[in-house]
């Protein structure tokens, strides 16, 4: 089994650290189990902060946002923009800065950061889209779940500057900063802050009649 996960993360470009990918992977199949059958890349995508600090490829990269591309949108606006920032690099700073005290602390291990934006109008004639942000986390999620199948860290978050982001990255009016994500290779949950390790395992998921109701809205 290990050996056809090193061809797979070696053919991916992923060789620095499958045994982390591979533990995080069989830790949601133990911890998360489905009530009907669905793909199990979507069951299995979650969210660790461990990151190695590792570099990824710009073909790695591309093949995120090609992924996002491919998102559906209402009259096919594809209102997405991300705004990234590679590590070691002059644009990283900016995007570093954005973020509250908590997510600095791991994101500091993050290969890439991203900023995630959406236009507020049509593209086709520039009136008011009542679905831009919904579309722009369809594209989100294709890219999330293309990270997940690449054996990457994708992690969203919240916790950002959102004025400032829109100031400082230049991002026009019309325009609205939505979220942030960071982007690693998986790395060891030792080395993170004491405190974030307990949180380090995958979330459990409301039950289907939670949520989906037939007819009307219930409580």
């Amino acid at each position: 089994m290990m050996d056809t996960l090193l061809k797979l993360f070696s053919f991916l470009g992923l060789a620095a650290t499958p045994m982390e990918a591979h533990e995080a992977t069989m830790q949601t199949k133990t911890l998360r189990k489905p009530d009907y059958a669905v793909h199990e890349m979507i069951v299995h995508r979650w969210s660790p902060r461990s990151m190695s600090g590792e570099t990824i490829s710009d073909k790695e990269l591309n093949q995120l946002f090609e992924a996002a591309r491919w998102a559906p949108s209402s009259y096919n606006s594809q209102p997405w923009v991300f705004i990234y920032a590679k590590r070691d690099t002059n644009q990283w700073g900016p995007l570093f800065d954005l973020m509250a005290d908590f997510n600095k602390e791991w994101t500091k291990n993050a290969a890439v950061l991203v900023v995630v934006v959406s236009r507020d109008t049509f593209a086709h004639n520039a009136e008011p889209s009542r679905t831009h942000s919904f579309d722009t986390g369809a594209a989100w999620q294709n890219l999330a779940l293309q990270g997940s199948h690449m054996g990457l860290v994708i992690h969203g978050m919240s916790g950002f500057d959102y004025d400032k982001a829109k100031k400082s990255l230049n991002v026009p009016d019309g325009y609205t900063v939505e979220a942030m994500f960071a982007i690693g290779k998986p790395g060891k949950t030792e080395d993170l802050p004491e405190y974030m390790r307990e949180m380090e395992k995958p979330s459990d998921r409301n039950k289907v009649e939670q949520f989906a109701f037939e007819g009307s809205f219930k409580e």
